[in-house]
């Protein structure tokens, strides 16, 4: 393991800043974070589920869901006509609490 700090790391790898500006990219609109943290709580929720929950359309839920898919947020299976969704990384729902307390001022 190097001896170099985190940030100095992150910064020699440009592939690793892609990668992570890509995710929070992903995460950064209100839904998507409501969607994520709902995804945290449940571990697993097929398309519709989501679609209860958020009290959006099912076409709005589906693209925020591929774009966060896409950037490797989520993973997603089929099972006979219903796609499911979780996070790919627990720690995303960590990171987002301390986001929620960083930039709002109170922690979980």
């Amino acid at each position: 393991m190097s001896s170099m700090p985190q940030a100095e790391q992150l910064i020699e790898e440009p592939i690793d800043l892609d990668r992570v500006s890509r995710a929070l990219q992903a995460m950064a609109h209100p839904l998507r974070l409501k969607i994520l943290c709902m995804l945290g709580e449940a571990e697993e929720i097929h398309v519709q589920g989501i679609v209860n929950l958020v009290g959006s359309t099912q076409s709005n839920i589906s693209q925020h869901l591929s774009s966060m898919r896409e950037k490797g947020v989520l993973i997603s299976r089929r099972e006979a006509n219903h796609i499911y969704y979780r996070i790919s990384d627990r720690r995303t729902v960590d990171l987002i609490a301390m986001f929620r307390d960083v930039f709002c001022g109170f922690a979980d």
